[in-house]
């Protein structure tokens, strides 16, 4: 894969699920603002991801959240970690990290950008609630990347 930046940002979500759609929602503003990155729509992150990962200096992994977090969004450092859940069927984002690390010696810089949603019915479109976190989310990341 030839790589056009330096960034890569994947969002994480299904759309037919209400707020679950919020990395795609966000991936598709990166595409309108012609923000300076490659991106990938991913409904869960695979294994096959880690060797994606080794195309690039910096990855963002965007997904939405349950939890109740200030601001409506938190944007942390993903650091590697070697923990798998019962099934290789779905990975959580440090584990992709490390596996790009164990088996392709590749360790980009990594973050989470994690945005609150809250209604995960089977349906399209982004609460209200879920569309102002994902404007503030997206106002900071937009400033932060380089």
């Amino acid at each position: 894969m030839k790589r056009e930046h330096k960034t890569l940002i994947f969002g994480i979500g299904n759309v037919g699920r209400k707020d679950d759609g919020i990395g795609w929602a966000f991936l598709d503003n990166l595409k309108a603002e012609n923000i300076d990155c490659d991106i990938a729509y991913r409904y869960q992150l695979q294994v096959e991801d880690a060797e994606l990962l080794c195309n690039y200096e910096k990855v963002i992994f965007i997904d939405s959240s349950k939890e109740d977090i200030d601001n409506g969004f938190y944007f942390k450092t993903c650091e590697s970690s070697d923990e798998f859940s019962f099934s290789t069927h779905q990975l959580a984002p440090q584990t992709v990290l490390f596996l790009a690390e164990e088996l392709y010696q590749h360790s980009p810089k990594a973050f989470i950008l994690g945005v609150q949603g809250y209604q995960w019915n089977l349906e399209q479109g982004l609460s209200e609630k879920a569309k102002i976190n994902l404007d503030t989310a997206k106002t900071y990341l937009f400033e932060s990347i380089d």
